[in-house]
């Protein structure tokens, strides 16, 4: 596996590169990774390739933009330097010449000073490649993750709740595979689709949830995988737009992005929905995912995703918490335990089960939830909120400390301590 870019000590410090660097670098990492990786796939048909060299030319971004500054266009002054390093490397091994000569016949060098113009459709191919149903399906969202998401092993590791080194074999054994199989990197024909949408649309979700509430690091939003997400999901509907599982997924991600402006407070303490400044939520983007609900509602074929975009219609269309219909709610978690019955989905039925039929009801379902979600920050921090609620504060705070754990956001991490710290 090749080192990350990430990880400690594998790229300069912030303070070795410059004053502020390193967190400025962090960011085009961020928001550029998956870009490059995408860009060098096409190119050479190697994600092992595609990979190392992208992260080289990160490395050499720490070196040379703390003294000759940050390029124009960060993105596609990457994808040159990664492109070249890789040229260099097929030049270097005689094995990969006829690769190389192919490589060479496929245009002529880019301006960095350019923006790479095709590089959505790309990651579009990439993401589809990354989703081939000969891949395991953990390994395909594992995989999409950590290239187009631009996850870190660690951070794709806690979104799946496994060990780092057990991931790292995961993601190793999913490129081998598509090496092995010689799986085109292309999107693949109208009669393939449906086979690798579920695949697809699961890693979409998961790049947004891992924007939404990042597992890990020192910010409570991750902005850049929000919007990316987003706008996958956008250009899969253009290319299937009679999906309706398509829309139900554009609708979800919108109707809950709409409140990212009210999650965080200005202390950093995430905001939990019944407290939100309704207010400052986006309402273009909450009339957007109604109108897809609604074309959603009108095709009755309902699937996952659209039932959770008509659970986030119901909060939406509230005016405060109080208005909030319940009873919806659960109605529409009912259907969703029906179509995908996960410890998860049941974990969120019951807290709207508790707002039904009191906090009582939904720990009798939650605490039936402890073996399959043990290791699952939401379902202790669910837990200890129902104890607290019920008056039995010890527990609680046992459950708030088993949360605190867990949890690796700073923004929930703060709530989390709030609701202890104001126990009896």
């Amino acid at each position: 596996m090749t080192e990350d870019p990430t990880a400690p000590g594998a790229l300069p410090s912030p303070e070795e590169a410059a004053p502020g660097g390193g967190a400025h670098l962090d960011a085009v990492y961020r928001a550029e990774f998956g870009r490059v990786v995408a860009a060098l796939t096409a190119r050479f048909r190697d994600l092992d390739l595609a990979e190392e060299m992208a992260q080289e030319a990160f490395v050499e971004a720490v070196r040379r933009w703390p003294s000759e500054g940050v390029p124009p266009n960060p993105g596609a002054w990457l994808t040159v330097v990664a492109r070249n390093r890789a040229l260099d490397r097929l030049r270097r091994e005689s094995t990969r010449q006829a690769r190389h000569e192919e490589a060479d016949m496929l245009g002529a060098p880019e301006d960095p000073m350019l923006p790479v113009t095709s590089v959505v459709d790309e990651r579009l191919r990439l993401l589809f490649t990354c989703s081939h149903p000969a891949l395991a399906p953990e390994s395909r969202v594992a995989l999409t993750l950590r290239l187009l998401g631009g996850l870190t092993v660690p951070e794709v590791a806690d979104a799946f709740l496994v060990p780092e080194r057990t991931m790292a074999q995961r993601i190793t054994r999913a490129k081998r595979k598509i090496a092995a199989a010689n799986i085109p990197y292309r999107v693949p024909p109208d009669h393939e689709l449906p086979e690798r949408l579920s695949g697809v649309l699961a890693v979409v979700y998961l790049v947004f949830t891992e924007g939404h509430l990042p597992g890990s690091g020192a910010v409570a939003v991750r902005e850049d995988l929000c919007a990316e997400a987003i706008r996958l999901c956008r250009l899969l509907r253009e290319l299937m737009p009679d999906e309706p599982e398509v829309a139900g997924l554009l609708a979800l991600m919108l109707l809950t992005d709409a409140r990212r402006s009210a999650r965080v407070d200005d202390e950093g303490v995430l905001v939990t929905l019944d407290e939100q400044d309704r207010s400052r939520w986006d309402r273009a983007e909450i009339a957007e995912g109604h109108a897809l609900v609604r074309e959603c509602l009108r095709r009755n074929q309902a699937g996952h995703y659209q039932l959770l975009a008509a659970v986030n219609a119901v909060h939406t269309d509230a005016p405060t918490a109080a208005d909030t219909a319940w009873d919806q709610v659960l109605a529409l978690y009912d259907q969703i335990v029906a179509v995908t019955p996960t410890p998860v989905v049941a974990l969120n039925r019951a807290v709207a089960l508790a707002e039904v039929a009191g906090p009582a009801a939904g720990l009798e379902v939650v605490d039936g939830l402890a073996g399959p979600l043990d290791g699952y920050h939401p379902f202790h921090a669910t837990r200890a909120d129902l104890l607290r609620r019920l008056g039995r504060a010890e527990e609680a705070r046992a459950a708030y400390d088993r949360a605190l754990a867990l949890a690796g956001n700073p923004a929930e991490q703060a709530f989390l301590q709030r609701r202890r710290a104001a126990l009896p």
